[in-house]
């Protein structure tokens, strides 16, 4: 099974389309993120990232959304330990 994530950018790093990075925040979380695939993204917009690439824009609404799905599926798996 796959999981890509939602994420925000905050800055972008590189003007070699295939070597343009990113840090992306992911509820809380930042890490790089390769931006080679997304070269109209810029900071403020949310992506969907899988293992290191960002492979899509995502409306920002989609991402909140997605976040909160995320962060109450955390949640009932700790109340289940």
């Amino acid at each position: 099974m796959c999981l890509a994530v939602p994420g925000r950018v905050e800055s972008i790093r590189g003007d070699e389309p295939l070597q343009r990075t990113g840090k992306v925040n992911f509820d809380g979380v930042v890490r790089d993120v390769n931006l080679a695939f997304l070269p109209d993204v810029k900071p403020g917009d949310y992506v969907i990232v899988h293992v290191g690439m960002a492979l899509s824009k995502v409306d920002p609404a989609e991402a909140q959304q997605i976040i909160e799905d995320i962060r109450l599926i955390n949640q009932m798996s700790q109340e289940d330990q």
